[in-house]
This record gives C-alpha cells, structure tokens and sequence, in this order.
C-alpha cells in the first residue's frame, strides 16, 4: 500500500498519541501540515481503511448583535407595555412613536402581545380589563436570558420565533475525532524517504537485498476499475420478449420492404387514390425511381374495386367503389412505407388459404412532428388473425392478453373508424406520466380488402403503436429515449 508523505506523517501521528483519537487541529499542529492537507490525508487513509473517524454534532445558540441589544433595552414588546403603563393603560400610534418605538417595533409587538392575550383589539391600545395575569417576564426574555446563562432545556418554539425575529442564532458544527484502525496499527509503515517494494523479483531472491526492503502489503479490498459487459439494448431486448409472447400465442413472423409502392401501402387496403382520408398517413415520397405493379390479374381485381366492378366471374360488386377512374401510374409511386398493414396485405396475398396467425414487428415512416410521443421513423407491430368464425371479441380478447402479459393493467378499449377495417376499435393504456395513449388500433379487414386478395373468411387485422407500448411496459418517458445512444446510459450507469 502505497503512502504519500502527508498520509505517512499522519498515520505516524496518530499512532504515536496515547489519547484514544484525536481532533484535526491538534494533528496539524503535531505535524506541521496545514489543516486542510490533513483533513485530505485523513480522507485518503480512511479509504485506505487505516484510520477510523467518531463524529460528533454540536448545536450552540447564541444571541446575535440585535438580540443582545434587544435584551439589554428591552424586547419591543416589553417597551411597549412600559408605555402603555406610563399612559395610564392607552396609547396612540403618535404616543407609541413619541415613545421611541419604530414602525416595524411597534407593529412585532402589538402582534407579539394580542396573541398573548394582553392588548385589546381595536385603536386606541389598550390594555385587557380585568387580566391579573401578565407575567413578570415575557417568554421571548426567559428564553433570551436561558440562552446567556448557557442553558440547554429551552422553549424550542420560542427559539424558533426568536431566530425568524432575527434575535437568535443558531451554529451547528461537527467535530471529528480520529484514530488509527486495527488495520493502521499493523501496517509497517517504512522509514521517511524509504521506498517500499511491491513485488518480490529473482534479482532480489538471488541478492538476498529482499532483506533490507519493506514491501507493500496486498490489499484485496482496495478498488479496482468497473467494467460493464456488453448488454442487449433494453429496447431491443424488450422487442425480443414480445416476439416471444406473439410466437407462445402460434403467431408466425412476416416482413416487408420499407420502401413500397402506393399500390401495397394504400391501393390494396382499398383506400381512394383521390381522397383526403390518404393524407392521415403523410407518407414520404421519393423523387428518381419507378416502383413495380404487382401481377396483372391482382391489379385488375383491386381496380374493380376502386371503380365499383364486379370481380371477375361475379355478378355484383364487392362495394360501391370510390366513383372515379383507377390511375395504375399512382399505384406505381414509391414511398417510404408508412404503415406495416402493407406487409398483411402482402402476406394475405400469398396467403389466401386460413387459417391466418401472422405478425410484423418493423419500422415506419411518416411526417411527424418530434415529440415525447412521435417521431419520424416509428415501430409497429402489424398482425392478422383469421379463420372461420373470427370476428371482433377475438381481437379485443387477444389486446387484453397481450397487455396482461407484459405487465400493463390498466387497458381501454372504444369504437374507432379506419378506412380498412369495419368494425374497428382503439385501444389506449395509461402512461405514468403522458396519460392515455393509443396503442392498440385494430378491425375486422373489409370486405373490399380481402375478396382481391381471394381471401373468403374473417381475418381480424392490427397495427400496434409497438414503440409507445414499450414506453409504457419500460418505464420510459420520451419516446426519443429508447433510441438512446449514450453508453452510460444504456449500461444503466446514467439517470
């Protein structure tokens, strides 16, 4: 164990004293080392464990330059009683001020004196009729005198009171006292100017000159550097975990290209090429490219739809179509995909036979503007539960499962609209400190959706806000955090 000079002459200090500790000043004056250069040696040796430390705390109270003074003429409120007897029991403001008593004095004292029980309300100021009682000495002086004399049992509450007047003080202090620990005592602390040894080398084992060092003892509990290990990203791994739960329920996994086309980002989902409903959905654009239609007979069947046709071989339309011409070129147009719906209807697509259990965790983009709660690129977990006999109680069953297995109980389920789905519902979990946020968006896929896709039973559709629920299950107040990039924090060393 390595020992400056300071923390030598120090720990040689306190060894050498008879007394059982010793306080900080005598060390310095025993040493010749400043007072604080020995609180530092002391701090150093403590957390070498080779000295020990007994705190005390001590608490004086003392009068300050005002309430010696105030004691020596009298407290305002004594004075103010004197001229009220020198009055013949009465006083004015103008005969209270003739009297010496300030504006501030005269008003602590008729405060002081009402609350005690001794003026009367109301102008003139008159002493109380009929009250024997007043005492020879106010409590405020029997504390000031108790404080003088150094006594210790005080009225705490008027010592209080006295302190906010500004007529008391109150120092705290705390004295240490130190000694040297078992550990101190044993340490063999070298001569000054001797160096100590800290490993035993052949040169020294074949010289013998190991006999005339003294080495350092080994301290198994002296600290040593923390090192993190590498860890998942707690966003990630939370993502891993959902995975897993959607996987126990018998879902299989699905994906889709982030950059679509307008056909399998809206089109499909049999949202107007025309309509203003498109634009909830702000998608980004891209400039320079061509996407790729898919086969011929899926866009002739999803065009029917759009412009009120029956399917081929039937003899009604699926709906009523939107009333205008479909345009194949809008279909074509490359976007950053702003919805994972796009990967349903690609998976249904190639899919059409039930029955149907399908889930996507991946990103998406939109123009949003940053918040707590929204960002550019966002996460959601798309799925599709489908078969005979499914409908809507499957789906607000299969969110309450879902929020029960990641922790979250307080789950609320209501009515929405989505052009995609009918009926459709929202659900909203309650964030500690966002509030309710919606989370769980979800429908049984219309008709219009699905007879293209040559699908022919019930299929229950979702897009959950996967990010926000990974707010809610981890805690995490700003969505912008789960993207975090500091070290620090992500090995949990940070706020």
């Amino acid at each position: 164990m390595t020992l400056s000079g300071p923390e030598r002459s120090v720990l040689v200090a306190l060894r050498s004293t008879p007394e059982l500790s010793i306080e900080e000043e005598e060390l310095a004056s025993r040493t010749g080392l400043g007072l604080d250069q020995v609180r530092g040696s002391l701090q150093r040796l403590r957390a070498k464990h080779l000295v020990a430390v007994e705190e005390e705390h001590l608490t004086t109270r003392r009068l300050t330059p005002r309430g010696e003074t105030a004691l020596a003429r009298g407290l305002p409120e004594r004075r103010f009683l004197a001229a009220l007897d020198r009055h013949g029991g009465t006083l004015t403001p103008e005969t209270a001020a003739a009297e010496g008593l300030d504006e501030e004095e005269r008003s602590a004292a008729i405060g002081i004196l009402r609350r005690r029980g001794l003026l009367e309300d109301g102008m003139p100021f008159r002493l109380r009729k009929g009250d024997a009682s007043r005492p020879t000495l106010l409590p405020e002086e029997v504390v000031l005198k108790q404080l003088v004399n150094e006594e210790e049992e005080v009225d705490e509450a008027i010592v209080s009171a006295l302190e906010r007047r500004g007529l008391v003080r109150t120092e705290r202090r705390s004295i240490k006292r130190w000694s040297p620990s078992e550990e101190g005592r044993r340490l063999t602390v070298p001569a000054e100017g001797e160096e100590m040894l800290g490993a035993l080398t052949p040169v020294l084992l074949a010289s013998g000159a190991w006999r005339d060092h003294t080495f350092r003892p080994y301290d198994v509990r002296a600290p040593v550097p923390f090192l993190t290990a590498a860890r998942p990203n707690p966003y990630v791994a939370w993502l891993e975990e959902f995975e897993e739960i959607l996987i126990g329920l018998g879902f299989e996994q699905a994906e889709g290209p982030l950059l679509e086309t307008e056909f399998w980002n809206n089109d499909v989902l049999n949202m107007p090429q025309d309509h203003p409903a498109r634009s909830i959905h702000d998608a980004l654009s891209l400039n320079g490219i061509q996407g790729h239609l898919p086969p011929a007979d899926l866009l002739g069947r999803v065009a029917d739809v759009h412009d009120g046709r029956p399917l081929p071989g039937e003899p009604t339309p699926v709906g009523p179509g939107w009333g205008g011409e479909y345009d194949p070129t809008i279909a074509a147009r490359p976007v950053l995909r702003s919805q994972t719906t796009a990967v349903s209807a690609r998976f249904l697509a190639g899919h059409p036979r039930p029955p149907f259990r399908m889930y996507s965790i991946d990103r998406n983009f939109r123009r949003e503007e940053v918040d707590a709660r929204h960002g550019v690129e966002f996460g959601q977990c798309e799925g599709v539960l489908g078969g005979e006999g499914t409908s809507i109680r499957h789906l607000v069953g299969m969110f309450g499962a879902l929020a029960e297995a990641i922790g979250i109980r307080e789950l609320k389920i209501r009515p929405s609209y989505f052009p995609f789905t009918e009926p459709s519902v929202e659900g909203y979990v309650r964030h500690p400190r966002l509030g309710w946020m919606e989370v769980l968006p979800g429908g049984m896929f219309r008709p219009e959706v699905l007879r293209p896709l040559g699908v022919e039973v019930p299929v229950a559709a979702w897009g959950i806000g996967i990010t926000r629920l990974a707010m809610v299950a981890l805690g995490c107040n700003d969505i912008r955090d789960l993207f975090e990039d500091d070290l620090d924090r992500l090995r949990g060393g940070g706020p």
